[in-house]
């Protein structure tokens, strides 16, 4: 039987960077997103590997039933999951005293809450296929910013939560690694990616990364990886 994998924020950047490398390497691939036309789009392009299945389901992180019922549409069309990547974020920022609780709380409801959500909805079926869970933080996570402070404090607190998860959950034998990104050629805070961030990660390098660890012994597990652009545009001057 082939593996299954749902990945959240699929439609577009480091999501659809992680559902293009899945598909590639033949498993049925289920992406969710809030928009239902960019996940048509999305849709396409991963139909057109044609390796693995796809499944596209709209649904928002910051709820917990919409959570649980893609994991559940997910369970009726493939029958298990296997691998579930927590990738939907985004960002806003500004100083502190000019920062809405509107921003505030929408960074953390989705960078935040919306991966317990996602989990929380994934973990009774992982138990079954011992499967492995990876979370998209940054490394923002560990290196604090000017403006940032909605963005930081979400990406911290999902780097802890990845990782008290990974020791809550290795007794099922379920894996849980949290990946940390630095500067990645993606859409957040209303960014259209171009040629002048060819010097940036790049969606399908996270892409590749994923396959990686699904790829690795059982016996190993790569809790917390740290990724960043070889040579940042600081490094040449």
């Amino acid at each position: 039987m082939k593996k299954t994998a749902y990945v959240t924020g699929g439609s577009k950047g480091i999501g659809l960077g992680i559902a293009e490398a899945l598909v590639n390497e033949g498993i049925n691939v289920a992406i969710s997103a809030r928009t239902q036309s960019e996940l048509k789009i999305a849709e396409e392009q991963l139909k057109a590997i044609g390796k693995g299945e796809v499944l596209i389901i709209q649904s928002d992180v910051r709820n917990l039933a919409d959570e649980e019922k893609a994991v559940r549409e997910v369970i009726d069309t493939w029958g298990q999951l296997d691998y579930c990547i927590a990738n939907a974020g985004i960002g806003k920022f500004s100083p502190i005293d000019e920062m809405s609780a509107e921003d505030w709380d929408a960074v953390i409801d989705i960078n935040l809450t919306g991966v317990f959500h996602t989990v929380k909805a994934a973990i009774p079926t992982l138990k079954k296929s011992k499967g492995y869970i990876i979370t998209i933080s940054s490394l923002a996570g560990t290196n604090f910013f000017q403006e940032g402070a909605a963005y930081n404090a979400s990406k911290f607190g999902l780097v802890g939560f990845s990782q008290a998860i990974m020791l809550d959950l290795r007794p099922y034998e379920i894996k849980v690694t949290t990946i940390m990104p630095g500067s990645v050629a993606t859409f957040i805070n209303g960014q259209i990616p171009s040629e002048k961030d060819d010097w940036k990660i790049q969606p399908e390098d996270i892409g590749q990364m994923v396959v990686n660890l699904t790829k690795m012994n059982p016996r190993t597990l790569p809790s917390k990886i740290e990724v960043r652009p070889a040579v940042p545009p600081s490094a040449r001057e």
